[in-house]
């Protein structure tokens, strides 16, 4: 006889639902935990790439070695003219009764920064170190002091280039700022307060800063490496020891560094150094308009389904953009094909020499037009005073 048919029914079922169970909560465990890894996968093939991070090194002093030679203290001297007064105590209550001195020269000294950027004696420093001076004299770093002189300066971007007669010197190697990322270190290298050679170190807080009104054409990198009075037309290099910047102002309240400092990028002063090398002086284009910023609201009210792009306010008479047929209120929202606003356009178009074409996508009663325009050269300082700026904001950083 069968040895089952010794157990009830009731019995047997009950084993039999028992192991079911166990076997289905096998199965949904593993389940799960095969559904548990399936996302990790999916989010590592979704993930963007991301630059693999390096270890940072226990020390930059090689870094610093190699750079600092080529990092100076410049010393400028200005002649100002003060008007002299007498000490008669009732000058104040009673002016025109006092006695005037005739007019003194006075010498007042400047402390700045510089990199040299060639073995033959060339530096770039900023415009406002060496702006108005009479004499300027070079420190290295060690301690040969030489005299200096002007070979050009370029005040909308604040940068000049001066000369040393000397050879074979130190001199830094130029980076590629436009490879510069957020959260890069970088370290900065000048003669604040002129306490002489300082280096300090940060991160790159943010890339292609503009609007602050410092300079005509920005496109700073900003720092939150020590900068501070003294400190201007100084280092930023990476760890590389490229020079990825030159260090021109900061944010601040107290006049003091508070972690915001702005350098011009190395691409641009490349740029400038350049034309100031071969011809002593900078010369760009222009388009022959002014603009503003595209806002929502000024969308809105023309009729434009676009976020991005510089309205136009004013066409100059016989300039390049009327002689195009471009037209007041139009937006211009794409140059050579790619996407831009007011400040990238102003950008862009400063660093084209005259005579360059450049193809201009724009809006106008909600249709896109396409206008060929040829540029032509940009007045001189004397002629742009005369006329109102097309792109100006208040000025809020202090230079360093």
């Amino acid at each position: 006889m069968n040895r089952i048919s010794k157990y009830p029914v009731w019995v047997i079922a009950a084993l039999m639902l028992s192991i079911g169970a166990i076997a289905g909560g096998a199965f949904v465990g593993s389940s799960m935990i095969q559904a548990g890894r399936a996302p990790e996968s999916a989010v590592a093939a979704a993930a963007p790439t991301v630059r693999e991070a390096v270890a940072m090194p226990a020390t930059f002093a090689p870094v610093v070695k190699a750079v600092l030679p080529a990092v100076v203290n410049i010393s400028s001297t200005r002649v100002i003219r003060t008007s002299g007064r007498s000490d008669n105590p009732f000058e104040d209550l009673f002016p025109g009764f006092g006695f005037r001195m005739p007019d003194r020269p006075q010498r007042q000294q400047g402390e700045g920064s510089g990199v040299i950027v060639s073995a033959d004696g060339y530096i770039v420093t900023n415009n406002h170190v060496v702006d108005g001076a009479t004499e300027l004299n070079v420190s290295m770093s060690d301690k040969r002091e030489m005299k200096a002189r002007v070979i050009g300066t370029d005040s909308q971007t604040d940068i000049a280039l001066i000369k040393v007669d000397a050879r074979d010197l130190p001199h830094v190697t130029l980076g590629n700022s436009a490879a510069v990322e957020v959260g890069d270190i970088a370290l900065a290298i000048g003669n604040p307060f002129g306490l002489g050679q300082t280096v300090t170190m940060g991160i790159v807080s943010a890339t292609g800063r503009g609007g602050l009104g410092i300079e005509d054409y920005e496109d700073f990198i900003q720092t939150d490496a020590s900068i501070n009075p003294g400190n201007s037309g100084g280092a930023l290099v990476n760890t590389k020891g490229e020079l990825i910047g030159m260090n021109t102002a900061i944010l601040s309240r107290s006049g003091g560094n508070q972690g915001v400092g702005f350098a011009v990028p190395v691409d641009m002063v490349r740029q400038v150094m350049t034309q100031l090398k071969e011809k002593g002086v900078v010369t760009r284009a222009r388009l022959g308009l002014y603009f503003r910023e595209l806002t929502p609201q000024t969308a809105s009210e023309l009729g434009v389904k676009t976020s991005k792009g510089a309205v136009v306010e004013e066409i100059i008479p016989d300039g390049p953009a009327a002689k195009s047929g471009l037209r007041k209120d139009d937006v211009i929202v794409a140059m050579n094909g790619k996407d831009i606003d007011g400040r990238s356009l102003r950008l862009a178009v400063g660093t084209m020499t005259p005579g360059t074409t450049i193809d201009l996508k724009v809006l106008r009663d909600g249709a896109e037009h396409k206008y060929s325009v040829t540029l032509d050269r940009m007045p001189d300082t004397a002629q742009r005073d005369a006329q109102s700026q097309p792109y100006s904001t208040p000025r809020r950083g202090r230079r360093g």
